[in-house]
C-alpha cells in the first residue's frame, strides 16, 4: 500500500471513529444512553411524550399492534415539531374491555386488556419516574379514544402529587379529537361517506396506517368484491383506503398536537 492509499485509510478510520462516537440524532428516549439524556434535560429537553397505544383486533386486514406503531412514529413527528421534546417508550397495554364474559375487542384472539385502575397506576408510576429523571412536562398522548378519561385521571393525580413543584403531566385531547372531527370533515368533502369512513379498521383508520407503515395492512385482504363486517371487527370499509388520504390526517394531528403541548406548557 502506498503512502496515499495509508493517509487515506488513516483519515476515513479517523471519521469513522468520530461518527460512532458521537450521540445518535434520535427523538426517542430508549435509542439514548442514560447520560446522553442526562446532558439533553440540561440543555433543554424538559418535555416527554408518553404515547400510548393497545394490542386490540384491527379487523383481518390490520395487524394488532397498529396503534402501537401508530403511537411512535407519530409522537416522532410532534417530538420533532417541538424541538425540544423526546418520546418515552410505548404503553402497548391498554384497557380493552372484559374477559369474563369478554366485551369489545376482547372478542377477537389477540387483543390484549388491563384493568383501568392498573392502567392508571402504570401511567403515574411512569409520570414520577420521568419526573425524576428531571423532565418538566410530561405530555400523555393516546392513540386510542377507548382511554381518554384514564388518561385525564392519570394526569390529575400526578398534578396533585406535584402541586408544589414546577413539574406538570397532560392530558392531551387534541391527538385523538383530530381524527375523529377534522380529518372525517375532510374526508366527506373528499367524497367519502361516514358508512364508508368508518370508526375503527374503516377507510380513515386504515389510510391512517398505510402512511404509517403499509406492512401494518393486508392488501390481499382489501381486494374489490370482497366485504368485511362487524363480525370480523370492521365498522366501515376500508377497500378505498390509501396513504395519499392517511397523510392529510397525520398531518392534521403532528399540527394540532404540537400546537396544544406548547400552549399547555408555556403558560408555566
Amino acid at each position: 500500500m502506498n503512502r496515499i492509499a495509508q493517509f487515506l485509510l488513516a483519515g476515513w478510520l479517523v471519521f469513522a471513529q468520530g461518527a460512532l462516537a458521537q450521540a445518535p440524532p434520535t427523538v426517542f428516549l430508549e435509542d439514548l444512553t442514560w447520560t446522553e439524556l442526562r446532558d439533553r434535560i440540561a440543555a433543554g429537553t424538559t418535555t416527554v411524550l408518553v404515547p400510548i397505544g393497545g394490542t386490540e383486533q384491527n379487523g383481518p386486514h390490520m395487524t394488532l399492534g397498529k396503534h402501537n406503531v401508530r403511537a411512535r412514529a407519530l409522537a416522532g413527528k410532534i417530538a420533532a415539531a417541538l424541538g425540544n421534546a423526546v418520546v418515552a417508550p410505548v404503553l402497548a397495554y391498554a384497557p380493552e374491555g372484559g374477559v369474563n364474559p369478554p366485551t369489545s375487542h376482547m372478542k377477537f384472539p389477540g387483543t390484549i386488556t388491563v384493568s383501568d385502575a392498573a392502567f392508571e397506576a402504570v401511567l403515574e408510576s411512569a409520570g414520577q419516574s420521568l419526573k425524576l429523571a428531571g423532565f418538566r412536562d410530561i405530555v400523555f398522548l393516546g392513540d386510542h379514544g377507548g382511554y381518554k378519561k384514564d388518561l385525564q385521571v392519570a394526569a390529575a393525580r400526578l398534578n396533585g402529587e406535584w402541586k408544589d413543584t414546577r413539574v406538570r403531566a397532560h392530558a392531551i385531547a387534541e391527538y385523538y379529537a383530530v381524527t375523529q372531527s377534522t380529518f372525517l370533515q375532510t374526508l366527506r368533502e373528499r367524497g367519502y361517506g361516514d358508512a364508508e369512513i368508518g370508526t375503527h379498521a374503516g377507510l380513515a383508520d386504515t389510510s391512517l396506517a398505510l402512511a404509517v407503515d403499509p406492512r401494518l395492512v393486508r392488501s390481499e385482504q382489501l381486494q374489490p368484491g370482497t366485504k368485511l363486517t362487524a363480525a370480523e371487527g370492521v365498522y366501515g370499509d376500508p377497500r378505498r383506503a390509501n396513504a395519499e388520504l392517511g397523510k392529510i390526517g397525520i398531518d392534521m394531528i403532528v399540527a394540532r398536537t404540537a400546537d396544544a403541548i406548547r400552549k399547555a406548557t408555556s403558560g408555566r
